[in-house]
């Protein structure tokens, strides 16, 4: 298997500073999904902080592979979601985590 098919986890962290528009966001990205294998481990608004600062929206997402979730991040259905996303929230931070195995 090559690091591109191991599963990886998106991790999302940011503020919601337009709740009323980043309502619209949630479920564009929920209807792609499944086109890439993908599926919504965690998504909260309420995490409790252990060390350091955590951002009002934090989600997790499984995707079969680092293709298919870079396929999902460059669909043009997304681009128009991660438009909404970036014109309602601040602070984003964004990450591809690959699954651990020994």
């Amino acid at each position: 298997m090559t690091p591109n098919e191991k599963p990886v986890y998106y991790v999302g962290s940011y503020d919601i500073v337009d709740p009323a528009a980043f309502e619209e966001y949630p479920a564009r990205v929920v209807a792609l999904l499944p086109k890439y294998g993908g599926r919504v481990l965690a998504s909260d608004t309420s995490a409790y902080v252990l060390e350091g600062e955590t951002r009002r929206m934090n989600a997790i997402i499984r995707f079969p592979s680092k293709d298919a979730a870079l396929g999902m991040y460059t669909d043009p259905d997304y681009q128009k979601a991660k438009r909404i996303r970036q014109a309602s929230t601040r602070n984003a931070t964004l990450i591809l985590v690959q699954e651990y195995s020994r």
